[in-house]
């Protein structure tokens, strides 16, 4: 090689070398304002999370849901307890940034709640908070059947009757959860009780299939019931299985009873239904036996009679809240097979009456035909939703 071609290469590797220590000039942290004497740069800061509880403060309105949100950093987990020990159950959101308890905050309750968060750095710190809800000023109570346990016929519907008035009915709806051993399709509806309180009911679109286990979960706690209803400050549960297919069919012109089990006729008994041609009369449509009440005394005075009858009866199966009821009527035994005689009720021997007595089960359905009645039995009259089409009955729930 040349000397001037050696020369030239010393000038280009200088030049390179210059550059380069340029380079690393610029980007020492020597000349920078945040430089630490060689050291390296520290992290970004680690501030504390913020969280945030709704509602917040002494005895604020209950149902509402409690939230929890944070700011500059995640929430890992929430605990929301209330002064008894039971716990608002929820579910943090994927972002880690808030938490939604499932249940609304209920009357009369002191909560605390526990909060784990963690930094964008990974640190980690627990927070709490508290607050209270205001009492209910006035409480809204229910009745409801059939009881735990019971095995009933296929007609039985789930009947719920409230102590005051419900105006928001979708709300309280929305919380009553049925559960079916063989996914029974069926509708609740809304309707008037006899006794003229708020009622809602759950029938199937078709008779139960014998054998299928039904639970009813009303998750009311910390609902309200609109104006003049008050709060709902417990929950109520339930569970029943349906027993065999019984169809009691009543041919009012006929005179005559007949128990279908399964398909097959099991006995046909001679009764004698209501008088026809005034009060009297008996109900027609599909009542269902609401209770066996054994001997109970019947006043004619207590279902707008007068006085035509006051006396002890055996065998009471009642059918309507108004005072249809099948029973023993001895004192009727001439007319049984050939003639309604008696104030409304189906009648019939005393022997007979035992042995259907033993029969028969609540929310059996009874099937009554006959030209000479009172009417159709209503819904509320004791459980005389089947006298709607399944259209008609989806049309009362607070949900369509």
């Amino acid at each position: 090689m040349s000397r001037t071609r050696a020369r030239a290469h010393t000038r280009v590797r200088a030049t390179t070398l210059a550059v380069l220590l340029a380079a690393l000039a610029a980007c020492s942290p020597s000349g920078s304002p945040d430089s630490h004497d060689g050291e390296a740069p520290q992290a970004a800061a680690d501030g504390p999370v913020k969280v945030a509880v709704t509602p917040e403060g002494d005895r604020v309105p209950a149902g509402e849901p409690v939230r929890v949100t944070a700011t500059g950093g995640t929430l890992t987990s929430v605990r929301v307890t209330d002064d008894e020990g039971h716990r608002l159950t929820g579910k943090v959101a994927a972002d880690g940034r808030s938490w939604v308890s499932d249940r609304k905050a209920v009357p009369g309750a002191a909560y605390t709640v526990t909060a784990a968060t963690r930094t964008a750095a990974g640190t980690a710190k627990s927070i709490k908070a508290a607050f209270s809800t205001a009492p209910a000023e006035k409480v809204n109570k229910v009745d409801w059947r059939p009881g735990a346990k019971a095995t009933v016929g296929v007609a039985q519907p789930i009947s719920l009757v409230f102590d005051h008035p419900v105006k928001n009915r979708a709300e309280v709806e929305k919380q009553l959860r049925i559960t079916t051993s063989n996914n029974t399709e069926g509708s609740w509806g809304w309707i008037r009780d006899w006794s003229g309180r708020d009622r809602v009911d759950w029938r199937p679109r078709t008779y139960w299939k014998p054998g299928t286990e039904v639970t009813l979960k009303a998750e009311l706690n910390g609902t309200d019931s609109g104006a003049d209803g008050g709060w709902f400050v417990r929950d109520y549960t339930t569970t029943f299985t349906i027993g065999a297919r019984q169809i009691v069919q009543v041919d009012l012109d006929r005179h005559r009873l007949t128990l279908v089990r399964d398909g097959e006729t099991v006995r046909r008994i001679p009764v004698s239904g209501g008088t026809p041609g005034g009060d009297k009369r008996s109900w027609r449509g599909t009542a269902v036996l609401m209770a066996k009440e054994g001997t109970i005394n019947m006043n004619s005075e207590t279902v707008g009679l007068g006085d035509a009858y006051d006396k002890m009866v055996d065998y009471s199966m009642r059918l309507t809240w108004s005072g249809m009821y099948a029973h023993a009527a001895p004192w009727n035994a001439r007319y049984f097979g050939n003639s309604n005689q008696s104030s409304g009720c189906i009648g019939m021997s005393d022997a007979n009456a035992a042995w259907f007595y033993g029969q028969v089960r609540p929310g059996d359905p009874f099937e009554i035909t006959g030209k000479d009645t009172k009417g159709v039995v209503d819904p509320g009259n004791g459980f005389g939703a089947w006298n709607l089409s399944w259209a008609q009955w989806q049309q009362k729930s607070a949900l369509r």
